[in-house]
């Protein structure tokens, strides 16, 4: 909303200046130009490209005082001002203009000077007070020769994003500046920019946008610009506290512009005493703390924006004193409370945005009372109660209203109907469980974007014609056949509701007509019947979803012509046969979603043509064969779901090709992932996708960014996991549970360091497992039961930490967490390859230890009894003494259990 607001108003002044500068700027003298001016201003022309033909009347035949964009002086005749602004010309600057020795004007704005540097001899033209160089693809550090222009009243060096300053002490001369912009000039260098600039008492608009300042001195206590009106400086890098010197600035100030600074702290009150400010811009920063109640005083206030930042407490009811503000912005903080009443006073309002936030509350007639000139209104993502009187005609015409996930229901808002000049509509999930009221369908003929998904509405949608170009009608109670579209329409999303009938039959009603629809979301219905072959009738399709519906048939060898489409989703219906070749001409596909079928034979090979390819899920068919190695050549998959099939033979050691999950990219969203989601404006349609990442199907949409898995369980492979595979270290699931794999489990899979999961349950996999496992510290589902493995469980708190059913069905498996103990020979054979002769040392060393222990002990008690008769004789004393009682006590108690046997038999006769 904001950005197509500025850019109508950049364009208007586009226009304007263009049209200004080609009229206003031609001669309106009788007086002759100088001769000299003449040749100089031609000698400036034959080094400039002229593509739109602006300098066709400077001719040699001509007075250079009648030329377009030339103004000479009316007594003199010589050239005084040259503006060659927004003329798309590039070339060489001559030094010819060093001949116009009276040129006190000079406008080279908006044009591509091609990165060359600002030539230095402009800073011999002293008769210069306006400077404008703005926009012209100018390069290189600023020349400091610009300092000798000291009569200099305007300079503008803004929009040259390759410009840079090494330092701006050359700017000390410039005593005379009232306008000056060097926005987006890299003046990080210069440490003291504030200090040189607070020299200037003269200066009124200052603008220094993105240059790379980080700091605005918070240890000055005060700064010289007493004349100042305009101070902009969004873009910056400050990441402190708004300093205290600004309250010592001009109490004339119009325009603070400090957006998406990294200021930190609260609003200072001493900031809202400028009486005069209009525009108090403080938005994308970190501010924290309450609103200052103050804020009042600021009676001439129009813009006030203090969007995302983490402002808190109430909305300040002093907000109504601002009778002439127009645009309230206050979108995504932590504001609580209520809507204060006195926001009804703001006659002078246009837009209120106030989502995103904690308000709570009642919105009810009394705050429209006066707003009659509101067209924004955004309500979206707060807990507050929109209640109105059904009857209730608004003061306001809105274009834009976003009143997401607020309380609006159960009722059907009646006074929508009312708003004739909207453009935009959401109200998704606002609790409306209503039927949808007869006027709605014509009413939103004329609205672009409607959004009104995640609710409960009700209505028979057989028949009507829908006419908006986004239309969101998700998670309903809606009901009936197709709706018919116009070719208006590009994105319909009617997923989740009560739609039946024939597909083919809405497919085919748009014979000859171009048809715009680029994303169609039918999915979770009670569709049916067999794709047709009217697909040549929707060519802009690039999103097709007929997911979850009662589908039957194949997939039409017709669906080629969908050239443009990237995503297809069809999974969970009864569609039977094979993948048509004719697929593959649709190569601009980045998801295949055909899962939970009856499709059959083989995966075809040409699917590694398929380069564009994220997403390819084939899970729970009939598919049969080996996995085509050419699966390999796809290097962007991310997601290989191939699950519940009847795949046979190996599993492909050039998985280790599919880059996508072997390098890490430094944005998780890049720009390849990101052409799954359609953005349209305010909103965006996102694709969704179910998967069984750690043993439960879970559906991805937002977060389906995050995903890289492989799941290829519930298949008949055989052979041995491949040690490549450990070459995924971006990988981040792995299943491949229930097959007849055997082997090791590769000793390099602690590389692989993102994976979250691992499945390899249900196979005849054996041998130790790997103490690598251990390093995975990112791994929270492991299942390795029902496998052969053996030895002791590596020790490390992050195997340890899984309950024992991950491990269960493997008899030859000890250690904790499972109850059985290992024993010694079992914890030596567990001892890796890698310290194996440490470990026989270490064995070695404690049975000779033993050996040698045991000798010694039995010599010494042997030749204590051998040379000391008192000893021996008490040994054997004591040793006939307890076989003697060992003797008398057995035979006591078989004789108890003899006589207890004898009365059982007689009390049973």
């Amino acid at each position: 909303m904001g950005a197509s607001f500025a850019t109508h108003v950049l364009f208007l002044l586009w226009f304007f200046a263009a049209t200004f500068t080609s009229s206003f700027f031609k001669a309106n003298s009788n007086t002759t130009c100088s001769e000299k001016d003449k040749q100089a201003l031609l000698s400036l022309k034959r080094g400039l490209t002229d593509p739109l033909n602006r300098l066709s009347s400077w001719s040699d035949q001509e007075d250079c005082c009648r030329w377009d964009r030339v103004r000479c002086d009316n007594k003199t005749g010589r050239v005084t001002e040259l503006n060659l602004s927004y003329i798309r010309s590039s070339g060489e600057i001559s030094s010819s203009l060093l001949e116009l020795e009276f040129l006190n004007y000079l406008d080279l704005r908006w044009n591509n000077f091609n990165c060359t540097t600002i030539p230095s001899f402009i800073g011999s033209m002293t008769s210069l007070r306006h400077l404008g160089l703005n926009s012209a693809n100018f390069s290189g550090v600023i020349p400091h020769q610009l300092g000798n222009l000291s009569g200099l009243l305007y300079l503008n060096l803004g929009g040259n994003s390759h410009l840079y300053a090494d330092n701006l002490r050359w700017m000390s001369n410039l005593s005379s500046i009232q306008y000056l912009d060097l926005s987006f000039a890299n003046l990080h260098k210069e440490v003291d920019w504030l200090q040189i600039i607070s020299k200037f008492p003269s200066l009124l608009k200052l603008y220094l946008a993105d240059c790379q300042l980080d700091s605005l001195n918070p240890s000055l206590g005060f700064v010289n610009l007493t004349s100042l009106q305009v101070l902009y400086l969004p873009h910056n890098h400050f990441n402190h506290e708004i300093p205290n010197w600004f309250l010592n600035i001009s109490t004339s100030l119009l325009v603070l512009d400090l957006r998406n600074c990294s200021l930190k702290g609260e609003i200072p009150h001493g900031i809202l005493n400028f009486q005069k400010l209009k525009s108090l811009l403080l938005n994308y920063n970190l501010l924290t703390g309450k609103i200052p109640e103050s804020l009042g005083r600021v009676k001439h206030l129009i813009n006030l924006d203090l969007r995302f930042n983490s402002l808190s407490g109430p909305i300040p009811s002093s907000i109504g004193n601002l009778s002439y503000l127009g645009y309230l912005f206050l979108y995504d903080n932590q504001l609580n409370g209520t809507i204060p009443k006195s926001l009804a006073l703001l006659s002078n309002l246009k837009a209120l945005l106030v989502g995103h936030n904690f308000l709570t509350g009642t919105v009810d007639e009394g705050h429209f009372t006066k707003l009659s000139k509101l067209t924004y209104l955004d309500m979206s993502f707060t807990s507050l109660f929109f209640n109105v009187n059904s009857n209730w005609v608004p003061p306001f015409q809105l274009k834009y209203a976003w009143m997401s996930s607020c309380k609006i229901g159960p009722n059907f808002p009646t006074w929508l109907q009312t708003q004739r000049s909207l453009k935009i509509l959401e109200m998704f999930q606002t609790g409306i469980s209503d039927k949808a009221p007869s006027w709605l369908w014509n009413w939103t003929s004329s609205i672009e974007i409607i959004d009104l998904s995640s609710n409960r509405i009700e209505g028979d949608v057989s028949g009507i014609v829908l006419n908006s170009t986004i239309l969101n009608l998700r998670s309903n109670h809606f009901k009936g056949r197709m709706p018919q579209l116009s070719t208006k329409v590009k994105v319909l999303n009617i997923a989740n509701n009560s739609i039946y009938g024939s597909i083919s039959t809405f497919l085919c009603q748009q014979r000859n007509v171009k048809n715009k629809l680029e994303i169609l979301d039918a999915s979770n219905n009670f569709l049916s019947g067999e794709l047709s072959h009217c697909w040549k009738y929707w060519p802009s399709l690039i999103r097709l979803n007929f997911g979850s519906n009662s589908i039957s048939g194949r997939i039409p060898y017709s669906m080629s012509s969908l050239v443009a489409l990237q995503s297809l989703h069809l999974q969970n219906n009864s569609i039977i046969g094979e993948i048509p070749s004719s697929l593959k001409i649709c190569s601009n596909l980045r998801l295949i979603d055909i899962g939970d079928n009856h499709l059959s034979d083989i995966i075809p090979l040409w699917i590694g043509d398929m380069t564009n390819l994220l997403i390819l899920r084939l899970r729970s068919n009939r598919f049969k064969g080996h996995i085509p190695l050419q699966i390999c050549q796809i290097s962007s998959l991310r997601v290989l779901d191939l699950a519940n099939n009847s795949l046979s033979g190996t599993i492909p050691k050039c998985l280790k090709n599919i880059s996508a999950m072997a390098i890490r990219e430094p944005n998780i969203q890049d720009i390849s992932f990101n052409s799954l989601r359609y953005k349209y404006d305010s909103g965006s349609y996102i694709e969704n996708l179910k998967l069984v990442p750690k043993g439960n199907e879970l559906e991805y949409e937002k977060n389906l960014a995050f995903v890289k898995i492989i799941d290829l369980s519930s298949n008949n492979l055989s052979g041995s996991i491949p040690v490549e595979i450990s070459i995924l270290s971006d990988l981040r699931f792995l299943n491949l549970s229930r097959n007849h794999l055997m082997g090791n489990i590769p000793e390099k899979i602690g590389s692989m360091k993102e994976l979250e999961s691992i499945d390899l349950s249900q196979n005849h996999l054996s041998g130790k497992i790997p103490p690598s496992l251990s390093n995975l510290t990112f791994l929270s589902h492991l299942d390795l039961s029902y496998n052969n493995f053996s030895g002791k469980i590596p020790s490390g708190t992050q195997l340890q930490s899984f309950d024992a059913l991950s491990y269960i069905g493997n008899t030859q498996l000890c250690g904790d967490p499972l109850p059985k103990s290992c024993t010694i020979e079992e914890e030596y054979l567990n001892k890796s390859p890698i310290g194996k002769k440490e470990d026989d040392y270490k064995s070695s060393s404690f049975y000779i230890g033993m050996g040698v222990g045991f000798t010694t002990s039995f010599c010494a008690i042997c030749g204590t009894l051998f040379f000391n008769r008192t000893y021996r004789h008490a040994y054997f004393r004591f040793a006939d003494y307890i076989k003697d009682w060992i003797y008398v006590t057995t035979m006591l108690k078989m004789n108890r259990l003899l006589k207890k046997g004898k009365s059982k038999e007689n009390s049973s006769s």
